[in-house]
């Protein structure tokens, strides 16, 4: 059973606090619930994990990125075990998510938005329910395992960021105080890993750098018109923060996202999402 937080409350009373109430309740209207993702402790479900080995099934090859090598084990998450119904993205009912991303500080590849060319070094697989006696498929040569950590689902609301260009379009540039977006910032702050709802950007909002890749990459201006359009067709599948407890660091305390469109969540094509990285 997934727990509930009591964060509805707490940012409501955030948004009361800093701003007059119709501008409080439009913005609480546009919370999104999440699905946010802590270590487990001993009496908590556990609905997924990061790092480790992945149970992957007989005959699935490990994924590679081709001309560089095998790609990190990152996390898994059981969707059985999530409360999709509370979500409001189409997520599978069944099977596990697994992500997969090539981190080798050694090498001087980069998984880049921005750069089609790149995006084998990230992955998302969609893989049937394990089997209570999946055995874990070893790691490739070379390819140091992150220390596996419990992960127990919160579900709760998500806020939208500041930079995000719907919020922007429905109330303007400097719609809200400083006071405000610090409140909400601290409420946020912490190791952030998720599935569903707004994300979490580091710098600045990841579904503009998603519809910037999604738009040709490197060939389309960032002051392109069509980016907020684009922006708005996106979905946060997951994010993965940094985590000392698996010792992930991504970059300088950042963190990796994946995004897909709705129609493509509902379908299956997890082959369609687009996959960013931000850090401090």
């Amino acid at each position: 059973m997934v727990r509930m937080t009591t964060e509805p409350d707490a940012l409501r009373t955030l948004a009361r606090a800093h701003l007059p109430a119709d501008l409080a309740d439009r913005w609480t209207g546009l919370l999104r619930p999440a699905a946010h993702l802590r270590r487990a402790g001993a009496a908590d479900p556990v609905v997924g994990r990061l790092g480790g080995l992945p149970r992957l099934p007989e005959g699935m090859d490990w994924p590679v990125w081709e001309g560089h090598g095998p790609l990190a084990f990152v996390a898994e998450v059981d969707c059985a075990a999530l409360p999709g119904d509370r979500l409001d993205i189409p997520l599978p009912a069944a099977g596990r998510l697994a992500f997969f991303y090539y981190g080798d500080e050694d090498d001087d590849a980069l998984v880049d938005t921005a750069d089609p060319d790149t995006w084998a070094g990230a992955r998302v697989l969609h893989l049937p329910p394990a089997p209570a006696d999946a055995s874990e498929r070893p790691a490739p040569a070379g390819l140091t395992p992150y220390p596996e950590v419990p992960l127990t689902a919160h579900m709760g609301p998500s806020a939208p960021g500041f930079d995000l260009p719907a919020l922007t379009a429905a109330f303007g540039e400097g719609a809200f105080p400083d006071a405000f977006e610090r409140a909400i910032w601290g409420h946020q702050s912490g190791v952030a890993h998720q599935i569903g709802g707004h994300a979490q950007s580091v710098q600045g909002a990841v579904e503009i750098v998603v519809a910037h890749g999604a738009l040709g990459g490197r060939d389309v201006s960032w002051e392109d018109p069509r980016l907020e359009r684009e922006a708005g067709r996106w979905v946060l599948l997951a994010q993965f923060d940094s985590d000392e407890d698996a010792d992930m660091m991504w970059g300088d305390g950042g963190a990796l996202y994946w995004l897909i469109r709705p129609d493509d969540l509902a379908a299956g094509r997890f082959e369609k999402t687009i996959f960013a990285w931000q850090c401090c």
